[in-house]
């Protein structure tokens, strides 16, 4: 984090202030968020991962009228926001968006979207999100993401706001850990898939549609992969289905159509993490 003042500034807010409402919009307004280049974050595995990987935590806010748990004292010991707000509890539960309110929020820097942030390996494994639309749907595929190894996950098109607090719930601290980059289209990753190419010619990309001509245990998951996942509603767009080397499919029984997108993606995920076990353990 860039900001590291030994004794960051405490401020009390004792009423819906400016202050207190740029806060406010920033957990209800995506627009606010994106101008701020901030959101808000609360939640003690959200807070630790922020911490951990070391995102720009701008300020804490928090409420002493009860007290901090020992958790939440250690923290803001070693904060190195600039500024602590303490609020009343009543002001701190209106920014809450828990029933039980949370003893800290954090008011976080949005990271650049950069696609290079992503590390290249010879087990590559990258996702692609086209147009996500539900947050619970991208907060779970985050989350299975960093559960399976995965090196970074690219959201493309208009899609579902990263930031926003149901997003975040949903990541359950997993946003913090994994590279996400978000992109305008699938444009933007065609020159730089030629790059990964050159380095790794056996990439493959991988495309999922419950039409897929294979099914998921039958291909071969232990080269480099970049799987591509569609939207809740249109499923894969037929720009990414031509940019896919192979399509693939889960094969499943009963009187459902199709799976839920963030539950199909995490059974490929696990069927990839499985095979690339097997060959580490060979």
């Amino acid at each position: 984090m860039t900001n590291s003042p030994k004794n960051p500034q405490v401020i009390k807010i004792f009423s819906e202030n400016a202050q207190f409402q740029i806060f406010d919009a920033l957990k209800r307004n995506r627009e606010k968020r994106n101008k701020l280049q901030s959101f808000i974050v609360e939640g003690v595995r959200n807070i630790n991962n922020a911490v951990k990987y070391n995102w720009n935590i701008q300020s804490f806010m928090y409420s002493t009228e009860h007290g901090l748990s020992q958790w939440a004292t250690n923290i803001l010991h070693i904060s190195r926001a600039q500024t602590h707000y303490d609020l009343t509890e009543k002001l701190l539960e209106k920014l809450s968006f828990k029933e039980e309110t949370s003893e800290l929020l954090a008011a976080v820097k949005i990271r650049k979207d950069d696609i290079h942030t992503i590390s290249l390996n010879s087990r590559l494994l990258i996702v692609v999100f086209d147009r996500p639309a539900s947050p619970g749907n991208l907060g779970t595929l985050i989350r299975s993401c960093d559960a399976m190894e995965v090196d970074g996950l690219i959201i493309t098109g208009h899609a579902v706001d990263l930031y926003s607090p149901e997003t975040i719930s949903a990541a359950t601290g997993s946003l913090f850990a994994l590279p996400i980059v978000r992109l305008a289209s699938h444009e933007h990753l065609v020159s730089w898939i030629e790059e990964i190419r050159k380095r790794f010619p056996d990439l493959h990309i991988v495309g999922t549609d419950e039409k897929g001509k294979n099914s998921i245990d039958s291909h071969d998951f232990t080269k480099p992969t970049i799987l591509l996942v569609g939207n809740e509603t249109w499923g894969l767009s037929a720009a990414y289905k031509a940019l896919s080397n192979s399509m693939v499919k889960i094969p499943i029984q009963g009187s459902a159509s199709s799976l839920n997108v963030a539950c199909a993606a995490s059974i490929v995920l696990y069927e990839i993490h499985r095979q690339r076990r097997q060959v580490r353990n060979l």
